[in-house]
């Protein structure tokens, strides 16, 4: 038998243990969108929902176990990294350089003032990363993404869960009543789109919301969007370096994250191809749709790891930073572009 034979068969082999849980995570995924698509709730919303009504498969001794906590951190750092197919140098430069940087300050400044505000409600600033940069960025894409990168503690999974229940519930509000709040505003169509663009939370939202008040608007918002997804990956890599400058993980006993993730260096690498126009239209199009659906599945499988129990600990004053979280960047944007006008 030769080395490379040996090699394939023990790579299956630690693959096989993993399958049973990467099913029904895939399973849960699969049903989120179907429901998704015919009642319009958000899909990672009832992926979330479904995983937590099925806890059980993930207690210890579980066949599905193994695969659930591989799909949980595995998967999902894929569907990081592959939105970076989707940024580009060109996409940031047609907006001006004002819009970008009302946008780019509204991220830095939202998670300060997560930081600053958690101290008030008894949270850590473990927690005031998570939701500051879930709401700052892209929702729970974002969530996940810092939540790899953070120190672990016996509650990571009840936080990461919360925060994506919660910026998903917040997204899909945002949704419905921000165009209302746009046409209060008298905002024309490229400023509802910087508005709409610049605070609602997930990707998928945004588009709904933009479209529903005309094309130029939808257009502008994604592009919006998409600039402060651009953002995951320095906000990540400046908060991982800052936990080992200042030995946060050693403090907290946790554990000692990577200086730079690997799917961080993934989007990077997908964002340069794009930008020096290596990535064909149809390919990036492609990795969008499966980053999508890696997300999907990922937080599936991160909704059947965590105990609905231990969701009612996390408390009203959780609730209350991410509400005002998302007040915040609401105010800090509207605020901008009335004097960008």
């Amino acid at each position: 038998m030769t080395p490379s034979l040996v090699m394939r068969l023990s790579s299956a082999s630690a693959l096989k243990p993993m399958f049973p849980g990467f099913a029904v995570a895939v399973l849960v995924a699969i049903t989120a969108q179907f429901l998704s698509e015919h009642y319009g709730a958000p899909a990672m919303l009832l992926a979330l929902l479904l995983g937590l009504a099925l806890n059980f498969l993930a207690e210890e001794g579980a066949r599905t176990a193994p695969g659930i906590e591989f799909t949980a951190r595995t998967v999902l750092r894929l569907g990081v990294a592959l939105l970076g197919a989707r940024i580009s140098v060109d996409m940031l430069a047609g907006l001006g350089a004002p819009a970008i940087a009302l946008v780019v300050a509204g991220v830095i400044l939202t998670i300060l003032f997560a930081l600053l505000v958690a101290r008030f409600v008894g949270r850590r600033w473990r927690f005031a990363l998570l939701t500051g940069g879930s709401v700052a960025i892209c929702g729970a894409s974002a969530a996940m993404a810092i939540a790899a990168v953070l120190p672990r503690h016996e509650k990571s999974e009840r936080d990461l869960v919360f925060t994506v229940l919660s910026v998903t519930v917040l997204s899909t509000v945002a949704m419905v009543l921000y165009p209302m709040l746009a046409q209060l505003f008298q905002f024309d169509a490229r400023d509802s789109g910087v508005f709409l663009g610049g605070t609602i939370h997930d990707v998928a939202q945004v588009v709904g919301a933009g479209f529903s008040i005309g094309p130029e608007t939808g257009e502008t918002a994604t592009l919006v969007k998409l600039i402060r997804v651009s953002m995951l990956a320095p906000v990540v890599l400046c908060f991982s370096l800052v936990i080992r400058q200042k030995g946060l993980a050693d403090a907290d006993s946790g554990n000692r994250p990577p200086l730079l993730p690997g799917f961080v260096l993934g989007f990077l690498a997908l964002a340069v191809l794009n930008s020096i126009g290596l990535i064909p239209a149809m390919l990036a199009e492609w990795a969008g749709t499966l980053s999508r659906w890696a997300l999907l599945i990922a937080i599936a499988a991160v909704g059947i790891k965590t105990s609905l129990g231990r969701m009612v600990e996390v408390g009203a004053g959780a609730i209350g930073l991410m509400v005002a979280e998302t007040v915040f960047l609401g105010a800090f944007i509207v605020t901008g572009l009335h004097f960008l006008g």
